[in-house]
């Protein structure tokens, strides 16, 4: 089986993007459009449960989101690959940077969740906890994940997109996937990462990023968007895109250079 996806691009250096868990393959439209097509290959796949996944059966963990990542890039041929991955989509390429290193040539995280789980309150965990069920947490979850200072409407329309896009039973899943797992003694640090982080994120900030990303990973960079809060693909697309290239480019550039210093 291979998860449903769609490709913006056909340059020779594939990139996977792995979604959050608001999100499905395509919560990332707003930046599409300013893609370098031809320098890249870009590939948006949804999770089961999710999107053109969504009556779609799994267990719906961090380990089955990789294996399936791994079977998608071996069915379009991608012998190597960079992974984007936002949110719950961080832990996610963290897991396939483990399974398969020697195809992995970078990861760039969006606001990612880091492996090891994150600490919330009872209050901040049950109310997390029941957003599977009722939409009212979602729209507060989304609120105080940007900052509270985005438009009410947009908030109404993202909380009812991830209704629309996923299965109560596995944004639930989801959940304990992304906040529980942790494989960090698995970990070796070898590949080159940047994270983005929006100034107004109050959990996933640079503070976080500082002490999981940039203290695992040897070559590890951070960037943080000064009009950003948790969902950077909506509130500053151009800002996003200019930082994941610019990353992507120059690891390109540097394995390109290694490959021809082998030769």
């Amino acid at each position: 089986m291979v998860n449903t996806f769609h490709r913006v691009g056909n340059g020779p250096h594939p990139v996977i993007v792995l979604h959050g868990w608001f999100g499905d393959a395509n919560s990332f439209r707003p930046i599409e459009p300013w893609l370098s097509g031809k320098k890249f290959s870009y590939v948006f796949m949804d999770y089961r449960g999710y999107g053109g996944m969504k009556e779609v059966q799994g267990k719906y963990t961090i380990e089955e989101i990789a294996a399936d990542t791994l079977t998608l890039a071996d069915a379009l041929g991608f012998e190597t690959f960079s992974l984007v991955g936002h949110s719950m989509g961080g832990v996610a390429m963290e897991r396939i940077a483990i399974l398969a290193p020697s195809r992995v040539r970078a990861l760039f995280g969006i606001a990612p969740v880091p492996c090891g789980g994150i600490s919330y309150d009872s209050s901040t965990r049950g109310m997390l906890e029941d957003a599977a069920q009722h939409i009212e947490h979602r729209r507060t979850i989304i609120a105080r994940s940007t900052g509270g200072r985005l438009p009410e409407s947009w908030i109404e329309w993202k909380a009812a997109y991830s209704v629309s896009q996923s299965t109560p039973e596995a944004f639930s899943a989801y959940l304990r996937a992304w906040a529980d797992s942790d494989f960090t003694s698995e970990i070796n640090g070898q590949h080159a990462v940047k994270v983005v982080v929006g100034r107004h994120d109050p959990t996933f900030d640079a503070a976080l990023m500082t002490d999981t990303y940039l203290r695992r990973y040897s070559n590890a960079t951070i960037d943080v968007l000064a009009d950003a809060g948790h969902y950077p693909m909506n509130e500053t697309p151009l800002s996003l895109v200019a930082s994941m290239e610019s990353f992507l480019i120059a690891r390109a550039s540097s394995s390109d250079s290694c490959n021809h210093r082998q030769v």
